[in-house]
């Protein structure tokens, strides 16, 4: 008998089929789903993009593998409405966004889980390096096990009543020593395939290229100053430039300096000392509180404001317009408009937002 209906969604890789063999092996009725989100890679032959030809490929074969149907939905439509044309807009205005967060809240946990529900599925399942539980207070959002592949930073957009219908069965699992084994045991054609990086939408990483080619005209150069605001060189557009960027800044100097901003308005980009990059709290909007109750006063948290960073202790104040106020106990690193904010009490995800302001 059957434990239940379970859309997978497959992207070609190596995490996607194993889930799909763990749960067919563990009694579920598993359909295999594959989002065609871009099409840009027809563009340019060679340079893979999100939800490639050869993507697709290899998702059907590693549902052939496992013995269940396969679809292909396509959102290129919903993609470009809540991901590209936000993405473009962000770094316009002189911010650095995460698309990946977009990704999942709108697309994977949004239109795919709403397609998965309409199929007649309890859950949707995911390759995410994530957990979920459940107790009287509600679901609960977890770190993964493998810390070095922890992807809760991301997921801090669902809600009870998304994860309610969620599956990630590679939770408790370590992905060098554990995932990719069982795919070899498994011997799934995905066992050695290289993990995707960077923008999966961006051809070749060129995000300037790309965003000039969405926006339709060239960035301008433009003045890059000091602290004080004297001329000390020239930019040949601002969007080259992220946050406490160090290195290619095209200026000599006796010490080393960063970007500490970006003003897309004045087209101006200004270098400054490592100090000059500290802040010791933030304002991000947006927010969601996974438990769908924000708490009553000031709580003592830890926080992430980039991927991969260790947690770091704080304070998080909800205003009164709905956004919320991080104050962190040691100051921080080149925290970046845009970026997304993430806290956590423990393992656990209490809630994130974009951030907005640094204060």
């Amino acid at each position: 008998m059957s434990r239940g209906r379970v859309l997978v969604a497959m992207s070609g890789g190596v995490d996607s089929s194993v889930v799909a063999n763990l749960l067919t092996s563990q009694g579920y009725e598993c359909i295999g789903a594959t989002m065609r989100l871009a099409t840009n890679e027809d563009d340019r032959p060679g340079e893979r993009t999100c939800c490639s030809t050869d993507d697709i490929a290899d998702a059907r074969q590693a549902c052939w593998d496992a013995g269940i149907r396969h679809h292909v939905f396509d959102y290129t439509r919903e993609f470009e409405k809540d991901v590209i044309d936000p993405f473009v807009a962000a770094y316009e205005a002189g911010l650095t966004p995460n698309p990946c967060v977009a990704c999942n809240r709108h697309l994977k946990f949004g239109a795919l889980l709403d397609r998965a529900l309409e199929l007649g599925c309890d859950h949707l399942a995911t390759g995410h390096y994530a957990r979920v539980t459940h107790d009287e207070r509600g679901y609960h959002l977890l770190k993964g096990m493998d810390g070095a592949k922890d992807q809760s930073y991301f997921l801090f957009g669902l809600t009870q009543e998304r994860l309610a219908h969620v599956m990630f069965p590679l939770g408790e699992m370590h992905k060098a020593t554990e995932v990719r084994a069982l795919a070899e045991r498994l011997g799934l054609s995905s066992a050695h395939k290289r993990d995707s990086e960077g923008i999966c939408f961006v051809p070749g990483g060129d995000h300037l290229r790309f965003i000039e080619e969405r926006s339709g005209h060239t960035a301008p150069a433009g003045d890059i100053l000091d602290t004080d605001g004297n001329v000390i060189g020239r930019h040949e557009g601002a969007l080259r430039y992220t946050l406490g960027q160090r290195k290619g800044l095209g200026v000599a100097a006796a010490h080393p300096i960063y970007v500490c901003a970006i003003d897309t308005r004045a087209n101006t980009v200004t270098l400054g000392d490592s100090d000059r990059l500290m802040a010791s709290s933030l304002v991000a909007a947006d927010w969601n509180w996974v438990s769908g109750q924000a708490p009553a006063g000031p709580i003592h948290a830890a926080a992430k404001v980039r991927y991969h960073q260790p947690d770091q202790p704080c304070v998080a104040t909800s205003l009164p317009d709905g956004r919320i106020r991080l104050e962190f106990a040691d100051p921080q690193r080149a925290i970046t408009p845009g970026q997304a904010a993430v806290l956590y009490d423990g393992d656990e995800v209490l809630g994130g937002g974009t951030i907005e302001s640094v204060e």
